[in-house]
């Protein structure tokens, strides 16, 4: 499996587990209807997660929840801002100003990967 439709379908995963409520439609749209350029920049995402585990030496183990989630939303910010020209704030918000559940999906979405590494 492709690192991109991992991180989604952890995304997914994740804001069913986490979101307050009903999520949007768009939060858990299945891989095959994502747009391109959202399964792009999840690919892109999932493929520097795999690296920084991979060439950490599985130290990555030892990172804290909260380090792990800030890759993922670091990563992804720089491939919205990558992306789209004038992004909404929130598309790009520091860690500190994401949501819990966004911050909890995000954490998810680095195991997911994480785990699929070690299947490898």
């Amino acid at each position: 499996m492709d690192e991109g439709r991992i991180f989604r379908e952890a995304w997914i995963e994740g804001v069913r587990k986490h979101f307050p409520g009903e999520p949007k439609p768009g939060y858990v749209t299945p891989w095959e209807q994502t747009p391109d350029w959202e399964r792009e920049a999840a690919a892109v995402v999932g493929r520097q997660v795999r690296e920084f585990i991979e060439l950490s030496g599985g130290s990555t183990a030892q990172l804290s929840r909260e380090q792990r989630g800030r890759f993922v939303a670091t990563c992804w910010i720089a491939q919205i801002h990558y992306r789209i020209e004038d992004p909404k704030p929130g598309y790009v918000a520091d860690w500190s100003e994401l949501p819990g559940w966004q911050q909890e999906t995000d954490a998810d979405i680095f195991d997911a990967i994480e785990r699929a590494s070690d299947r490898r």
